[in-house]
């Protein structure tokens, strides 16, 4: 067994888990943070109990999400330190100053103001008490600016000098200024509110066939359902942008994620754009596809013809720009068949958002009644089941923008095989990742069936603190 080669393996494999999992619950926060503001905001404006009450009972999934992020947040950076230590004396400079202001600003931001909103009900005026929400919201925003700063500098390297074999920070607006976090940053928010917006459409939908709490359930689904549209079109068109600027940046990358083993398309020729398909990875062919004309013309440069490169020719030009730095042993391909279905996944998830959501919402306009909408099994169901996608893209999206960076960790300077710390054992790598996998799975199982009693009890608790106590002596009147 090469035992070099499996401290790698095990290495990436720790990273892509924590990194999948920790990025289950932090769009999910995120836009939850939103949809909660939203309702509480609605709550003040319209002095109805009712959006008081959802911004209560949707709240307490947004802490859940809110606390098991923190706690896998926590867990990733251990295998940094452990892993990775070459990696991280390679960028120490360069993220020592955005993540000292994602923790000092951004996170004591969030901590402070979701203490304040959770204890606060009935404390501080309504005005004042929804801006608590909001203000988590700017902060957990600002924390992801923060480390999509650092996850951009790795996509695109800025505002640095190679010292010691070192990158040493020169230019700090620059990080700010790299283009990629603003290809990445609009992108991550608006599936952060697409995240949150079916989550909460969908739970809404499974409790709808329980025919308890019709009303709170079905307005809350038509927030979630609006939230979620728009989050679509955002993401639809930010994702537009981000695959134009990979052409140019990473051309492996786009060109996996489109399956173009050769160059596709010329100055006056059409591209068709493989709708499914199948990799040879070893020979650098395509087995079969199922091709569509025109639309890969259309999707990367918005007219009927254009041109693009294959992973062969871009294989040939890295190793042309890199054989005197990295050697000419350099596998350039990235995981192909991994990075073409991901990019599907998440193009025809879009495609599902959209649907359900337009579907969701005619079928909840006032002219049908709460009676026929809980009799509505199909939209419920389906409604329900997309709870789970925006998880599944969310996951792809990611699986795209890290394994599309092979072989680099930061792109064009160090290498995966470069990064992993040089004395840490196979042994001690299985032994962290069976521990990460089990403390992983258990958080996981336990915001799943917090989630699920949350929903099964339902908002009656919120409820029954409005109604008027008419017994001056009872108890609930000394709890006033």
């Amino acid at each position: 067994m090469d035992v070099a080669l499996s401290v790698i393996s095990l290495a990436r494999f720790q990273f892509g888990m924590t990194t999948v999992f920790h990025f289950l619950f932090i769009p999910l926060s995120i836009g939850l943070g939103l949809i909660v503001g939203v309702m509480e905001t609605m709550y003040v404006v319209k002095k109805n109990e009712l959006y008081k009450h959802m911004a209560q009972f949707w709240g307490k999934i947004f802490l859940l999400s809110f606390a098991v992020g923190v706690v896998t947040g926590i867990i990733q950076e251990f295998q940094f330190g452990m892993n990775w230590s070459e990696y991280s004396r390679f960028v120490g400079d360069i993220f020592g100053a955005p993540l000292a202001i994602e923790a000092l600003v951004a996170f004591f931001l969030e901590s402070t103001f979701i203490g304040l909103w959770m204890f606060g009900w009935d404390r501080f005026k309504p005005g004042l008490h929804v801006a608590f929400i909001w203000i988590t919201t700017l902060g957990s925003s600002l924390s992801a600016l923060w480390i999509l700063a650092a996850n951009s500098f790795m996509q695109n390297p800025v505002g640095f000098l190679l010292k010691n074999g070192r990158a040493q920070l020169v230019d700090f607006p620059a990080l700010l200024k790299n283009h990629q976090l603003w290809l990445e940053f609009p992108h991550v928010m608006f599936g952060s509110f697409l995240t949150a917006g079916f989550v909460v459409a969908g739970m809404s939908g499974f409790a709808l066939m329980k025919k308890k709490n019709v009303k709170f359930f079905r307005k809350s689904m038509q927030i979630g359902l609006i939230i979620g549209l728009v989050a679509t079109f955002g993401m639809l068109a930010t994702g537009d942008r981000h695959s134009l600027a990979l052409e140019t940046d990473q051309p492996m990358k786009f060109a996996a994620t489109e399956g173009l083993m050769e160059d596709s398309g010329g100055k006056n020729k059409s591209q068709a754009w493989a709708l499914a398909g199948q990799y040879d990875e070893k020979n650098h062919t395509s087995v079969w596809e199922v091709d569509v004309p025109y639309v890969l013309s259309l999707l990367a440069h918005h007219k009927l013809t254009g041109f693009n490169k294959g992973e062969n020719t871009v294989n040939k030009e890295l190793h042309a720009k890199y054989d005197k730095k990295f050697g000419k042993d350099m596998n350039y391909y990235v995981p192909t068949n991994a990075l073409f279905l991901s990019f599907h996944v998440m193009a025809m998830a879009a495609g599902v958002f959209g649907m359900v959501a337009v579907v969701g919402l005619w079928f909840s306009r006032k002219k049908y009644t709460d009676e026929w909408l809980v009799k509505q099994k199909w939209l419920l169901w389906v409604l329900g089941v997309v709870t789970f996608l925006p998880f599944i893209a969310n996951t792809a999206g990611w699986l795209i923008t890290e394994l599309g960076r092979y072989p680099w960790v930061v792109y064009g300077y160090l290498t995966i095989a470069d990064a992993v710390s040089p004395n840490v054992s196979a042994g001690s790598m299985l032994f962290s990742n069976i521990l990460f996998f089990v403390s992983f799975a258990t958080l996981g199982a336990v915001m799943v069936y917090l989630s699920a009693r949350v929903l099964r009890e339902g908002p009656d608790d919120l409820m029954i603190d409005e109604t008027p106590v008419t017994d001056p002596f009872a108890e609930e009147a000394f709890k006033k």
